[in-house]
């Protein structure tokens, strides 16, 4: 495999072969950048966070704005180049560290005040999704580059065959915006899939509200373990058919046929037994 280089490692005169174990695939198409930047529109005093710079594509411009910028890299040589190149900028701080077990509240000052952004490695990025979600109250908005069929789940209402847990459960904490696609030609290598951006602003006030989201998230992740079962069935191991039955459901309805309201409904039966 070719080595690829961008604008920033360019400068030092480092180049860096990408590891497909962290599922590196470096965007450097400039028209891209523009327009996610564009999308993210940092300010001077924003609280940006920056998961997996990689070679910088999005760092650069982001640390033009002169905002305090936290960046979070895995690969330790990236991490190294990155601390070097902005050795200088006192606004700009490297984390050689995992973003799956970073704590994220380490970095904000007040409520609501993180401006999360990315290039999620498609082999973590469902994961790191749901790690997110526990420091949502701290978290202003998240804008991140994804595969398509992530973000078309994550997106996805009942009935459609990408509605699932990933899905439901980001929709509790976030409303979800697919902003645009972006085509493998954009990156280096080239992934094998059509990438999206998508934009997850945390809800300042819930519109549904669970009284225990750990249950939500056992009855939803219960439910699509079987989902071609109907909700009776495939719900049986967690909540009995008495219980359901006094329920305003229909328990021969499939999982992918409910909505989120639906799962809470039965959540809280559960959670009032």
């Amino acid at each position: 495999m070719k080595p690829h280089i961008n604008s920033t490692i360019l400068k030092k005169g480092i180049v860096h072969k990408p590891r497909k174990r962290f599922g590196q695939n470096f965007l450097h198409d400039q028209s891209v950048i523009n327009r996610i930047i564009e999308a993210i529109n940092p300010c001077l005093n924003d609280r940006l966070v920056e998961i997996g710079p990689g070679q910088g594509a999005l760092t650069e411009p982001l640390a033009a704005t002169g905002a305090l910028l936290d960046c979070i890299e895995l690969d330790r040589d990236l991490a190294k180049y990155l601390r070097q190149h902005y050795a200088e900028n006192s606004q700009v701080t490297v984390y050689e560290k995992d973003g799956l077990k970073f704590d994220f509240a380490e970095l904000a000052p007040a409520r609501g005040s993180l401006r999360i952004v990315g290039n999620l490695p498609y082999n973590t990025s469902t994961p790191m999704l749901f790690h997110l979600m526990k420091y949502q109250e701290l978290i202003k908005d998240m804008t991140f580059m994804l595969q398509l069929e992530v973000v078309q789940r994550m997106t996805a209402k009942p009935g459609n065959k990408n509605y699932g847990r990933l899905g439901l459960m980001l929709q509790y904490f976030c409303e979800i915006e697919h902003l645009f696609n972006v085509p493998s030609a954009a990156f280096s290598p080239k992934p094998k899939v059509v990438s999206a951006l998508a934009r997850l602003t945390p809800h300042s006030q819930f519109p549904i509200v669970a009284k225990d989201v750990n249950c939500l998230q056992i009855v939803i992740r219960t439910a699509f373990n079987q989902r071609r079962k109907t909700l009776k069935n495939s719900l049986k191991s967690i909540v009995s058919e008495e219980t359901l039955n006094k329920l305003p459901l229909d328990g021969s309805l499939r999982p992918e046929n409910l909505n989120l309201r639906d799962y809470v409904i039965i959540s809280d039966a559960i959670s009032n037994q």
